[in-house]
């Protein structure tokens, strides 16, 4: 088992384009960051995003927080260099989207590797798309590097052309595989955003559905 005693409760995304809210994020009381340079950051900025957040890191100020840098996947045409830097940054794990195979994991860790990637660099994988569900056993054994599964369900849903729901019964069966995944190979498993954010009791449903699920925490 490798799970780790790590809090994980809330892990928020920050958008690595905004300065100020890299700022902001050193004061906001969630275990974790994500600096996103993928979903919440435009094509045009995204090479000056990449250059931010490593010295964001590389500044410090963020305590005991984990630093998470979600990358672009593989297949743009930034995902390469954003494993590179993020593997040079200092960040405590680096997350890969959209993971659909154990090949995906190992070619990241590959790059990692050629780039001075410390050995405690671990590797968070977005569980997003039908083809990840599926292949989550064989993504979370992948690599001693693998430390999380991150689950996408905003990104899911629309995969599985199925509606968000109170219950999420749409979303059950393959949540559920991928957290028989994870605990059978001793990962994190976090769930993913509520998307409502007017709606505090539905959050707060959520927030509660998740633990009973047996979520580690919550993205938000």
């Amino acid at each position: 088992m490798r799970k780790t005693v790590h809090p994980r409760r809330s892990v928020l995304y920050m958008p690595g384009s905004n300065a100020r809210a890299l700022q902001k994020a050193k004061t906001i009381p969630a275990d974790g960051l994500i600096l996103d340079l993928e979903d919440a950051t435009a094509p045009d900025v995204k090479v000056k995003a990449r250059e931010q957040v490593c010295q964001a890191i590389k500044d410090g100020g963020y305590g005991m927080r984990e630093l998470i840098i979600r990358v672009n996947a593989l297949s743009t045409q930034w995902g390469y260099q954003d494993i590179v830097a993020a593997s040079r940054s200092g960040c405590n794990a680096i997350l890969l989207p959209k993971v659909e195979s154990a090949d995906a994991i190992r070619h990241m860790e590959t790059i990692m590797n050629a780039n001075g990637a410390p050995d405690d660099m671990r590797i968070w994988a977005m569980m997003e798309t039908p083809r990840s569900v599926l292949a989550s056993e064989l993504i979370a054994s992948a690599s001693p590097r693998v430390e999380c599964l991150v689950m996408g369900t905003s990104d899911l849903a629309k995969e599985l052309d199925c509606t968000h729901t109170r219950e999420r019964l749409p979303m059950i069966t393959s949540l559920g595989l991928c957290m028989l995944a994870a605990r059978a190979y001793g990962l994190t498993i976090l769930d993913g955003v509520y998307l409502d954010l007017s709606d505090v009791e539905g959050f707060s449903y959520a927030c509660l559905q998740g633990a009973d699920l047996g979520f580690d925490g919550k993205t938000l």
